[in-house]
């Protein structure tokens, strides 16, 4: 029994608010002794003087709105309180980045899209060859809504792409074509073929030994040089591939950590009932693998998710491009902390819905290994 469960139960019973859970709680974990009570007083102290510093910035100082972009009375309260009226006259372009104006609709679309895709993807009973025709069908959406050119849509030229649809571009076919290729390295690094370990081995730890903005840069200043002359590829989908090439290389070495956590019973078990390499693989060591990293997969995808934003440096403007960009015009100078709050919250949400479904994930396989 721990020292607080010890001394909560050997608190007397006593009536009214003192002997309420609450107060026995509070008086067994954060008031049990002199040092505790004085931490407790302090951090508390701390806490609601920040808070209230942030409530009063965010909440009851801030400014919502202003007329023709006369922003001189969120000057004045510049460093008192927040001027939320960027984000309400700014929100669109930060979604949505220089997407014609009139045609906002269609990238409002595909965000509701790509969220549905992501609900659908949580199913568990859709976990074979219908996810994949749901997923081949909502991709096929998505590209007819953002380039146009049929169906009567006008067509909007890929540079004019921007904000949350492209972040979530990146996003996905990041995680969804990174996901295999780290599989293969981490099968490769462990092969008993020397040829293909050590190409698996070379590609791992040179991709890992090189910052991501580097290979964004390969990708979009040195990789059309040794293009044939005529043959252009998107600056987009060179981005797109630098991301996946180079989460790849991490996601193998977290899915390696899994095959080496697997007992070594298993691959004699496997052996002995005379699989292949392959079926052992996919039908044994694999999925046993993947429940152990659960955890630090899901980390790394959270890791790739936030660095799509450094796509900016090559000129393609995601959330946090235009969010900054949104604060160029003089009207707007010096709100950059209202911009950045605002996609921060964005970016979190889809963070924390990812951890929380993480979790949700390793509830359930625990439950169905007990049974």
């Amino acid at each position: 029994m721990s020292d607080a469960a010890a001394t909560l139960k050997s608190l007397p019973p006593s009536g009214g608010f003192s002997g309420s859970p609450f107060a026995l709680w509070a008086k067994a974990n954060l008031f049990p002794n002199w040092w505790s009570t004085v931490v407790t007083l302090v951090l508390a102290y701390l806490i609601l003087k920040f808070g209230f510093g942030v409530l009063s910035w965010a909440f009851f100082n801030a400014v919502w709105t202003v007329e023709n972009q006369d922003t001189e009375v969120c000057r004045q309260l510049k460093g008192v309180g927040a001027c939320w009226a960027l984000i309400t006259e700014k929100y669109r372009f930060i979604l949505f980045g220089t997407y014609p104006f009139q045609q906002h609709w269609r990238p409002t679309l595909v965000i509701g899209i790509f969220l549905a895709l992501y609900g659908v993807s949580t199913v568990r009973s859709l976990w074979n060859y219908r996810l994949g025709v749901i997923w081949v069908a909502g991709l096929l959406s998505i590209g007819v809504l953002m380039w146009g050119g049929v169906f009567g849509l006008s067509y909007v030229e890929q540079e004019r792409w921007g904000g949350l649809p492209i972040t979530l571009m990146l996003a996905t076919f990041g995680i969804a074509l990174a996901f295999p290729l780290g599989i293969l390295l981490a099968l490769g690094r462990r092969s008993d073929m020397p040829a293909i370990k050590a190409i698996c081995v070379a590609y791992i730890e040179l991709i890992r030994g090189v910052p991501l903005i580097s290979l964004l840069f390969m990708a979009s200043v040195m990789l059309p040089l040794f293009l044939p002359e005529g043959l252009t590829i998107d600056k987009l989908l060179r981005a797109q591939v630098a991301i996946i090439l180079f989460a790849g290389a991490y996601l193998a070495e977290v899915i390696r950590g899994g095959l080496q956590a697997i007992p070594k019973g298993q691959y004699e078990a496997a052996d002995a009932l005379g699989l292949s390499y392959w079926k052992k693989t996919g039908f044994i060591i694999l999925p046993q693998a993947l429940k152990i990293v659960i955890p630090p997969l899901v980390n790394t995808f959270i890791g790739m998710f936030k660095d799509t934003s450094l796509v900016v440096i090559i000129g393609i403007y995601d959330l946090l491009g235009a969010a900054k960009i949104s604060t160029i015009e003089p009207a707007w100078r010096g709100f950059s902390v209202e911009a950045y709050v605002f996609v921060s919250i964005i970016y979190f949400v889809f963070c924390f819905a990812m951890s929380k479904y993480s979790q949700k994930v390793e509830v359930e396989l625990s439950r169905s290994h007990k049974r």
